[in-house]
């Protein structure tokens, strides 16, 4: 169905338009989204986190439920299109293209120029998403919050996007060169080049990611200390590698075939008070801390960019009581846009801007 389209007279950054063609559970779709809050109200397994999803993977490239992309074609067909229309803040009307195909890969366009790489797309278009398991990122382990806060600094300093991949790279070039001394492929010597570009990337991503975590954690406090979670902080535990440690190290580094000590290794602790909520925080702490996480970034975005990302908030209400409903409801308002899903419109404390009812193979706005 097709529902009548909606501008924003702010200018924000607004997606206006979905149109999919065989994504998951749509075999077609062609839908208007106003700006605000539009709640997806439907019964559980009705296709309201694949409309979610299918602006993830629309703005962002990737889609935060699988990496497997055949997942994302529906079943008996051969390929999916997700296609957006939308404005910028200046006014610039934004414009992708997402084709994917069965053996194929990922086709996009912007505006419609192709794109070579997922990344281009992510600079272009800032997007947030919280989903049930997005918890690992507090409860799970060093790597899951390294790779979350890799893309927030990318996120909040896109000059310094690169520094994560420029060091993972130099990391293999120099694991590898390990493993060829230590098969007598090699001499020592040959590793003096990457320790050298280890050593220099090492130290620019921790300081990017300290600016990062700084910025961040005074805006994560408050956010969560708002949704009742008191004294939340973030910290950044790791130290720039320097020569000198990887020299006293080298001796393990070539038994093991890789490098112990750098940026690869570092974590972000996620305190309340005294407490660590990977550790000691309950489920519902670790489900606020996360939405703080979120909030803080999108407040931080649109405060550096003046355009605030667009939210996707998949089953965050049910496991909130209505105190924390009505303060999460409230902080977004005025925010841009963000698509909230529920099973019932009731889940919600205040009047959205849209509420579109969700049942299998139908998307319908209600009155």
């Amino acid at each position: 169905m097709v529902i009548p389209d909606h501008a924003d007279p702010a200018g924000r950054l607004i997606v206006s338009r979905v149109s999919l063609r065989d994504f998951r559970s749509y075999a077609r779709l062609d839908l208007a989204l106003r700006p605000g809050i539009v709640l997806v109200v439907g019964p559980n397994g009705a296709g309201k986190t694949n409309l979610l999803e299918s602006l993830h993977v629309g703005t962002q490239g990737f889609s935060p439920r699988t990496r497997v992309e055949s997942q994302l074609v529906r079943f008996g067909t051969e390929g999916c299109r997700i296609a957006l229309h939308g404005r910028r803040a200046s006014g610039v009307p934004v414009d992708v293209e997402v084709v994917l195909r069965r053996g194929e890969g990922r086709r996009s366009r912007l505006n419609g120029a192709p794109l070579q790489a997922v990344e281009e797309l992510r600079r272009e278009l800032a997007t947030l998403v919280f989903t049930p398991d997005r918890l690992a990122v507090v409860k799970g382990g060093p790597l899951v919050r390294r790779a979350y806060f890799d893309r927030t600094l990318a996120r909040l300093f896109p000059a310094r996007a690169e520094l994560s991949p420029g060091y993972g790279a130099a990391l293999t070039q120099r694991n590898a060169a390990l493993r060829r001394v230590s098969l007598g492929l090699s001499t020592r010597e040959a590793l003096a080049p990457w320790t050298e570009r280890v050593v220099d990337l090492g130290r620019e991503l921790v300081l990017a990611r300290r600016d990062a975590v700084e910025l961040l954690s005074p805006v994560f406090g408050e956010r969560a200390s708002q949704l009742g979670l008191a004294a939340a902080r973030l910290a950044y535990d790791g130290s720039p590698p320097t020569e000198e440690a990887l020299a006293a190290r080298l001796e393990r580094d070539l038994e093991r075939g890789t490098t112990g000590l750098g940026p690869h290794l570092d974590d972000v602790s996620v305190t309340a008070g005294t407490r660590e909520l990977r550790l000691f925080g309950s489920q519902g702490e670790q489900r606020l801390a996360v939405l703080s996480l979120l909030l803080a970034e999108a407040g931080l975005i649109a405060e550096r960019t003046g355009e605030p990302p667009l939210l996707l908030l998949d089953d965050v209400l049910s496991e909130l009581d209505p105190d924390r409903r009505r303060s999460l409801a409230e902080r977004l308002r005025g925010t841009g846009q963000t698509l909230i899903t529920a099973t019932s419109a009731s889940a919600l404390p205040v009047e959205a801007d849209q509420v579109l009812d969700v049942t299998p193979g139908l998307v319908q706005e209600r009155a």
